[in-house]
């Protein structure tokens, strides 16, 4: 099994990024995949979540209205599209799935290795 993640990187405030976790191994409409991130000094933090199909979607009140979770089963491929990005979205970003749904604890089956995200003028 593994996920690969990419799009990670440095951006200005008010910038865009978009993030992409590529899934093999894995039955990936099978499974609710989610973002989580991990802000320098700061433990996890779950982000985001989206069901097998992509019907529903799950958000962190401080991401909602900027952030857009969304997957391609086609493609095996899950997406995070960050809008409007302040500094305190600094953070390395995981893509993690599960067979289940669960915010209150992030102890996902699986997990890629995280991507730098950095936002500062």
């Amino acid at each position: 099994v593994q996920l690969v993640e990419s799009g990670g990187g440095l951006v200005q405030p008010g910038g865009s990024l978009r993030l992409s976790c590529a899934a093999s191994g894995i039955t990936f409409s099978s499974y609710w995949m989610y973002w989580v991130r991990q802000a320098p000094g700061k433990g996890l933090e779950w982000v985001s979540a989206i069901n097998r199909s992509g019907s529903t979607t799950h958000y962190t009140d401080s991401v909602k209205g900027r952030f857009t979770i969304s997957r391609d089963n086609a493609k095996n491929t899950l997406y995070l599209q960050m809008n409007s990005l302040k500094p305190e979205d600094t953070a390395l970003y995981f893509c993690a799935g599960d067979l289940y749904y669960s915010i209150t604890h992030l102890n996902y089956h699986y997990w890629d290795q995280g991507t730098q995200v950095t936002v500062s003028s």
